[in-house]
């Protein structure tokens, strides 16, 4: 629940507020599930006096883990923000879920910071899902470093881990410290800065005792400082430099820490930090170099921005007197507070008793409509976690959160209502498991409505359909684990619900050709219904839907009624034949029939056309079609083979398989209800390291035996 404090926040500490965009940095933690991240997060805040101390509190929450949801799941599944402050200068944490299915949270996340930071457990060390979410922040240029936590585990093995990020993750990915053990040969008890031969000593707790290094420290130091200087001095400006280090000239400490923190904002050099949560080893370390290394908002390069029509307009600086341009990185609804979002200013300075425009893209298919709307905005929060303390202003770089905004939905961009603009969005995945959901009474319908559009509102990861062939309510989720989260807040919402197995839209059609007599004849008194009329049925290619061709002579069927014969054959249609699905892809032929001059009415004519389908189904040979899709999977080149193994076994025919820079695409046609969990068991087959897009191409006939199957359940 989000609660709004007074500036004194959870520690007695007033909410940060910075004037320069060059006091702020914006930090993601990255990694995978269990690496560690929350518990840095914690630690880090309890190390700057934000709150008083590390660790969940009694209802087994944390900070930035306040989501129920997280709390039954054991795991971050939103993202969070939690500021503080190092030497002067605002440090924004946003932690992440680590697990795939949530990979939508890890995007906004990305969209908000200027640097990552990827937290590495030296007990799991670096698995494909942590190898995928680098490669997906190289491919935005988010500049990155690298925490090893867990160092007091049992299993722990910081040179395990330190080579596996370096075998993982590639060049420029090299240790700044160097672990120094205690008395018992295994706890770390120090570190040994390897650029500036400072030891931090932690052996008496946290903050640590700083002195310079021993000279016996230095000989087992060499070859890992030697190898750190030379790639400073390769990422360095100065050309001049490398030729004085070859030349045997001592190079300061006071030359080579700018050129490393420089390489590290440009996203060219990756520092490796050793980080113990629990005994406070290499917090301060971490600390200074996400406020050394780490680039300012100043040195990020801003969205693209156009006129919300579409127009060019000028690039944006990160100027807190410029232009207002901030965008909802997430969006929250808590049952008090209401909608809570959270905003990345990039230009301008946001404050309260503003009026501002909101403009969205929208994303119709999701269920989230364009925004062009006037807004505004009461108050100004700086968030920590679900607390909300009140500030006078955010300025351009930093982050805030507002309340009760009525439109603004994540991914919205927020702008002042003289000079409306539009930010480029950022790239969502696309959501592939399906969920069917249903209310339970009557009385629950309009609070599931209610609450899917809250949901709907708050994760562009959602998307929400009425199937019009099968008229259920389906939810499209990232997987497993988000479909439960998204249940649970369901109910949470006070909402009565079942869900129940996703339906495949099939289709019938038929086989071969086949003719069809309706008689619709019945006397009730006064005016009876009469009506008669002769089809011939035949089959069209794939695609082309329904033909009707009037074929009668003579005024068998009086030209005002044929329309009805029509109509009353394509309700059929719909309602299906045998087993009751669509009926498409058909020529019918009206060639004979027989009216009344009293008793035959439009009615009647519909009711014979009916009847004479159905009567020409049941002498012709009905076929049912399934829905095909193009599916084209990326996974790691070693995870080819099982994914066309896979594929095959799903009656799908692969299409060949093609390289993707460091990943492959493998490409196949497979029947879509072989797909309805294909999300989750591609994952488990490719140990999360595989996507996939899908795309309906066409309908094809049904094996028999499973024709049959559908039939049977489909008639219960």
């Amino acid at each position: 629940m989000a609660q709004k404090t007074s500036e004194k926040g959870l520690a007695g500490a007033a909410a940060p507020v910075v004037t320069d965009p060059g006091r702020v940095r914006n930090v993601v933690l990255v990694g995978h599930s269990g690496s560690g991240k929350t518990t840095l997060v914690e630690a880090l805040l309890a190390a700057t006096g934000t709150i008083p101390r590390a660790g969940s509190v009694a209802d087994g929450t944390t900070v930035t883990d306040h989501d129920q949801a997280a709390v039954r799941q054991q795991r971050s599944v939103a993202l969070a923000c939690a500021p503080l402050v190092h030497d002067g200068v605002k440090i924004n944490l946003l932690d992440t879920p680590g697990f795939a299915d949530f990979v939508g949270e890890l995007r906004a996340g990305l969209r908000a910071a200027d640097a990552a930071l990827f937290v590495v457990s030296a007990v799991d060390g670096v698995d494909d899902s942590t190898v995928a979410l680098w490669e997906e922040c190289a491919s935005v240029g988010m500049p990155r470093a690298v925490a090893i936590t867990r160092l007091d585990h049992p299993r722990a093995d910081y040179e395990e881990a330190l080579q596996d990020c370096q075998e993982a993750f590639g060049d420029n990915v090299m240790p700044i410290y160097q672990p120094m053990l205690g008395d018992d040969g295994q706890s770390i008890v120090g570190l040994l800065g390897l650029v500036t031969l400072r030891v931090l000593d932690y052996s008496q707790g946290y903050p640590p005792r700083a002195g310079e290094a021993e000279r016996e420290h230095l000989n087992p130091i060499a070859d890992d400082r030697n190898a750190l200087i030379e790639g400073i001095i390769a990422e360095s400006e100065d050309e001049t430099l490398m030729d004085r280090y070859v030349a045997g000239e001592l190079i300061s400490t006071d030359s080579l820490i700018p050129d490393l923190e420089k390489a590290v904002a440009r996203g060219n050099f990756y520092p490796v930090i050793p980080v113990c949560a629990g005994t406070g080893v290499g917090l301060d370390a971490l600390l200074d170099g996400l406020v050394g290394g780490a680039p300012s908002p100043l040195e990020h390069e801003l969205p693209v921005v156009t006129g919300v029509d579409g127009s060019p307009r000028p690039p944006l600086s990160c100027d807190p007197d410029g232009p207002l341009v901030a965008e909802v990185v997430r969006t929250t609804i808590d049952r008090h507070v209401g909608r809570v979002s959270l905003v990345r200013v990039f230009s301008g300075t946001l404050r309260p008793d503003q009026t501002l425009h909101v403009s969205g893209h929208g994303m119709a298919e999701r269920g989230h409509p364009d925004h062009d709307a006037d807004e505004r905005v009461a108050h100004v929060y700086a968030p920590l976690g679900a607390q909300l303390r009140e500030v006078p202003s955010c300025i351009a770089g930093d982050l805030c959160a507002i309340t009760k905004s009525g439109t603004a939905e994540t991914g919205d961009t927020l702008s002042g209502k003289d000079q409306p603009l539009l930010m480029e969005p950022w790239s969502m995945p696309e959501p592939l498991l399906p969920i069917a959901v249903v209310a339970k009474t009557r009385s629950d319908e309009d609070a599931l409505a209610k609450n899917l559009g809250r949901l709907v509102a708050g994760d562009p990861t959602l998307r929400l359909e009425r199937n019009p062939e099968t008229h259920q309510l389906v939810l499209w989720t990232m997987g497993e684990s988000h479909a439960d989260v998204v249940l649970d807040r369901l109910r949470a919402g006070g909402v009565e619900l079942d869900t129940e197995p996703v339906k495949v839209a099939l289709r019938e059609t038929f086989g071969a050709g086949s003719k069809g007599h309706g008689r619709h004849v019945k006397q009730s008194g006064g005016h009876g219904q009469y009506a008669v009329c002769d089809i011939q049925v035949e089959p069209l290619p794939r695609g082309e839907g329904f033909q009707f061709v009037d074929k009668v002579v003579g005024g068998a069927v009086p030209h005002n009624y044929i329309p009805s014969v029509e109509k009353g054959v394509r309700a059929q249609l719909e309602r299906g034949l045998v087993a009751g699905f669509p009926v498409v892809d058909l020529k019918v032929t009206l060639y004979d029939g027989k009216a009344h001059s009293v008793d035959s009415s439009d009615a009647a004519f519909q009711t014979a056309g009916a009847l004479a389908l159905r009567a020409a189904a049941e002498s012709g040979q009905l076929t049912l079609l399934e829905p095909v899709d193009e599916v084209v999977v990326k996974v790691p080149e070693v995870y080819v083979g099982p994914v066309m193994s896979d594929l095959s076994g799903r009656r799908g025919r692969p299409m060949g398989s093609e390289s993707d820079g460091e990943a492959s695409l493998v490409r196949a046609e497979v029947p879509a209800t072989e797909l309805v969990r294909y999300a989750v068991e591609l994952r488990a087959l490719t140990s999360g390291t595989g996507t996939f897009t899908r795309r309906y191409v066409r309908h094809e006939p049904m094996p028999a035996h499973l024709a049959d199957a559908a039939r049977k359940e489909h008639a219960r």
